[in-house]
């Protein structure tokens, strides 16, 4: 894969967000750590790495930049396989994986889930009790910036992480909680949306 100086650097950094993270930059990221002039300059970077199948665009998506696995990482990514993150109360504004929002680290057979988790957010409240997701229970999340209307999601609106399942309406985006005392809610076109990943599991908490 030929890439030119300025793309390779795009790239990477692309990648360094994911590692540090566990989010691909957004496009107004890269515009602004590059000093582009305008975001068409970053997205033509951008398609060419699509071309280049560095990299996948989601549209619509905030942070619809999916690296390519470069060989090697899958080595290195089994090798801490059973070891998942736990996430506490996610501070706002900082992305889910930072290191400040985790609490434990719990050994978990993800081969027993399809798809694997990455990590485990600790759920807090009772709006998805009627999907036997409760308070303080922990949900086993696949990570991915991509899902279906109907599956249950980690989602963040603006600041805000919440645990709900997506609806689609046309171009709508709804997210639809399992308890009647909580209103549905709809994503606004000038809200910050991203999809943090998918529901997979859950471990009944005790506490």
């Amino acid at each position: 894969m030929k890439l030119t100086r300025r793309q390779q650097e795009i790239l990477d950094f692309i990648h360094q967000r994911v590692a540090a993270n566990g989010l691909p930059p957004t496009r107004a990221e890269i515009v602004s750590h590059f000093g582009f002039r305008s975001p068409n300059a970053a997205q033509c970077h951008l398609k060419a790495l699509a071309e280049r199948g560095a990299i996948q665009l989601l549209p619509g998506r905030a942070r619809g930049l999916v690296p390519v696995q470069r060989r090697g990482e899958q080595g290195s990514a089994s090798s801490n396989r059973g070891r998942l993150p736990v996430i506490g109360r996610v501070t706002a504004g900082t992305p889910i994986l930072a290191v400040e929002n985790r609490e434990d680290e719990l050994l978990v057979d993800a081969s027993a889930f399809s798809p694997q988790p990455h990590y485990i957010l600790r759920v807090q409240g009772d709006s998805m009790i009627d999907a036997g997701i409760h308070d303080r229970d922990l949900l086993l999340v696949h990570k991915t910036p991509d899902a279906r209307s109907g599956q249950i999601v980690v989602a963040r609106i603006d600041d805000e992480v919440t645990v709900k399942r997506l609806r689609r309406r046309g171009r709508g985006i709804y997210l639809e909680a399992e308890n009647p005392a909580y209103p549905l809610i709809h994503v606004q076109p000038d809200q910050d949306f991203a999809i943090e990943g998918l529901g997979v599991g859950v471990i009944r908490c005790a506490l």
